[in-house]
């Protein structure tokens, strides 16, 4: 009786991608998704079948279709609405919404803090052995050297902020080129894609009052397109506020 049950609950389903996309097309997708969250062991029977007939839809049943159609009645809205288990259901519908979301507009790896990258020849594999679509941002630099510091603070923040880029730092004395990197070019900030230097800020604290933050650091490379799209950056960070409640 059971497998009968199961059975007929997949058929309602067969068929049914969650592709609705008007404000009815997202309540309807909630509704399905709320059905085959739940337990069936745990739903009472009438509660089941409230669920059953708000989520699915036969396309040769001009019943279903208008009840399909139908506005919610105030016992449906309650079900749907005010229970504490819904209230559960509906974040996990959200996140797992924010996630298709995000999958679709971006992929690769995540990062989100800056790599200390000891010589040379690390330096170089970073960069060659990075996927083609990353950004790899690397900052030169050596202790004491005015702005530096300021920099590296400010990446550690920009990492956090966009998981999605790359962020290096390496000593000039590490790269094995410190005749190229001397004082008076550092901080020195390059940007790499796919294997090929695609940006070079040679003294980049030039660019930036006396005292600067990573808000302006992150204004300066998205002048330059070195950042991903501000609504992959907000999608990401909705997910993250998503996960926290």
């Amino acid at each position: 009786m059971e497998e009968d049950k199961s059975q007929s609950m997949e058929e309602d389903f067969e068929g049914q991608e969650a592709t609705h996309t008007g404000p009815k097309g997202v309540i309807n997708d909630w509704r399905k998704f709320k059905l085959e969250s739940e337990d069936g062991e745990s739903i009472p029977p009438c509660k089941k079948e409230i669920l059953r007939q708000m989520s699915s839809q036969s396309r040769d049943d001009k019943d279903s279709k208008e009840r399909f159609s139908r506005k919610m009645s105030i016992q449906e809205y309650e079900l749907v609405n005010h229970d504490k288990e819904d209230e559960s259901c509906l974040r996990k519908y959200r996140r797992q919404c924010m996630q298709d979301m995000h999958q679709k507009l971006s992929f690769g790896p995540r990062y989100g803090f800056v790599y200390e990258l000891l010589s040379g020849e690390q330096f170089l594999e970073t960069i060659e052995k990075e996927q083609k679509t990353t950004t790899v941002v690397v900052h030169i630099y050596e202790d004491g050297v005015k702005g530096c510091d300021a920099l590296n603070s400010n990446l550690t923040c920009l990492a956090a902020d966009y998981p999605m880029v790359k962020f290096c730092k390496i000593k000039a004395s590490n790269t094995g080129a410190g005749d190229r990197f001397s004082i008076d070019v550092l901080p020195t900030l390059l940007v790499y894609k796919g294997g090929e230097l695609i940006s070079n800020f040679i003294s980049v604290a030039e660019q930036f009052a006396e005292e600067f933050f990573a808000g302006d650091v992150e204004s300066f490379l998205n002048e330059y397109g070195l950042l991903p799209e501000r609504e992959v950056h907000a999608l990401e960070q909705a997910s993250m506020e998503e996960d926290t409640e």
